[in-house]
C-alpha cells in the first residue's frame, strides 16, 4: 500500500521560541520547524500529550515541516521538563491554560516569524490547522469547538478560534459522566466533554486497542469525537494501535507500547493528505490516500468520513 507525498525537504527547528506570558507563571516556550525552502506555508500547532514538551513528536513534527508545514509546538505547564508541583495554585487550572498557549501562538505570529531566521513572510496564515494528541487532542478539540459540561451536564464556555480552519485528534478521549474510571471521574473534572459544537473539519485518529484506564469502555471510547460531533469529519482506525498510535511521542520512548514503524508511516501520510485537503491545497492527495487503504492488501486500518 503506497500514499504518495510530495518531494520532501530540509527543514530547520528553533527553540525556545519565548513568548511572554507574565500572568501563566511562566513565559510560554515554543519549537518551530520548517521547511528551510517554499513559501505559503501552512501552520499546524501541536499539542503534546501529559508530560512530554516541545521536543516531542519528532516522527510526526519533523515529516509534516519536511513535506511543506511550518509546525508550532508548546511546552505546556504540565511536561515533565518545568516539574510543576501537584500542590501548584495553577495545576487545577492547566487544562484550561493549555487552551490559552494555543491562542496566544496565534496571537504572536509575528513574534514567532521574526524569531526563526528565513521564515519572514513565508507563512500562509490564512491555512492553520490544529492537531494534538491525547490531552493535547482534548485541548485542540476545544478550540474546535467542544465545550466542557459542568456538574449540572451544561456545556462551558466557548473557547473556539476561528483562525482554525482544520483539526487532527490523535488518540483523545472520549464523553465523560459514566464513561470515565471513578479516578479519572474524581482527579479530571474537564474530562467531560460535550462535541455538539465541534464543528471545524477534523480528522479524527483512534487506535482499535486503546484500552484506557481512565474509562470504563473500550478502545471505541476514542472515537467519540468523530461520532458525536457534527460536520465534515473523518475518522482513521488504526488496526492493533494503542495510545502511542504505533510510536508517535518520538524515535526512541520507552512509553510506546506498539512500536509499528509502518503504522507511522500510514499516519504520517494519511495526516498530511488530509491536512492538505482541509485547509485547501490539494484535494487529490486525500482522495488518493482513502483509495489506497480501501483497495491495498492487508490494509493498517480504515478511513470513514461523514
Amino acid at each position: 500500500m503506497e500514499i504518495n507525498v510530495n518531494t520532501s525537504t530540509p527543514i530547520i527547528s528553533v527553540k525556545p521560541v519565548v513568548l511572554p506570558a507574565p500572568e501563566r507563571g511562566e513565559d510560554l516556550q515554543v519549537r518551530v520547524s520548517a521547511p528551510a525552502t517554499g513559501h505559503d506555508l501552512p501552520i499546524i500547532v501541536f499539542s503534546h500529550g501529559f508530560g512530554s514538551s516541545m521536543d516531542g513528536y519528532a516522527p510526526l513534527v519533523d515529516f509534516w515541516a519536511a513535506h511543506g508545514f511550518v509546525v508550532i509546538q508548546p511546552t505546556h505547564l504540565d511536561s515533565r521538563t518545568l516539574n510543576l508541583p501537584p500542590e501548584d495554585s495553577r495545576t487545577p487550572l492547566i487544562w484550561r491554560i493549555r487552551v490559552d498557549d494555543l491562542k496566544r501562538i496565534l496571537d504572536q505570529l509575528d513574534l514567532i516569524e521574526a524569531s526563526v531566521p528565513g521564515l519572514r513572510g513565508r507563512l500562509d496564515r490564512s491555512r492553520i490547522a490544529a492537531a494534538g494528541h491525547s490531552w493535547g487532542g482534548q485541548t485542540v478539540s476545544t478550540l474546535l469547538g467542544a465545550r466542557v459540561l459542568d456538574a449540572d451536564g451544561k456545556p462551558g464556555e466557548d473557547m473556539s478560534d476561528p483562525r482554525i480552519q482544520a483539526g487532527l485528534l490523535l488518540a483523545t478521549t472520549g464523553k465523560g459522566g459514566a464513561d470515565l474510571s471513578p479516578f479519572a471521574a474524581e482527579h479530571f473534572p474537564f474530562m467531560n466533554p460535550s462535541f455538539a459544537d465541534m464543528n471545524t473539519p477534523t480528522l479524527v485518529v483512534a487506535g482499535d486497542q486503546d484500552q484506557s484506564r481512565l474509562s470504563t469502555r473500550g478502545p471505541d471510547w476514542f472515537a467519540d469525537p468523530y461520532f458525536l460531533s457534527p460536520g465534515s469529519k473523518s475518522l482513521l482506525t488504526l488496526f492493533g494501535g494503542e495510545h502511542s498510535l504505533g510510536g508517535i511521542p518520538g524515535y526512541n520512548v520507552t512509553e510506546t507500547t506498539d512500536e509499528n514503524p509502518e503504522r507511522v508511516a500510514l499516519l504520517q501520510r494519511v495526516t498530511w493528505a488530509y491536512l492538505r485537503s482541509a485547509l485547501g491545497i490539494d484535494d487529490s492527495s486525500w482522495a488518493a490516500a482513502r483509495a489506497a487503504l480501501e483497495e491495498g492488501a492487508n490494509p493498517l486500518g480504515r478511513i470513514e468520513s461523514k
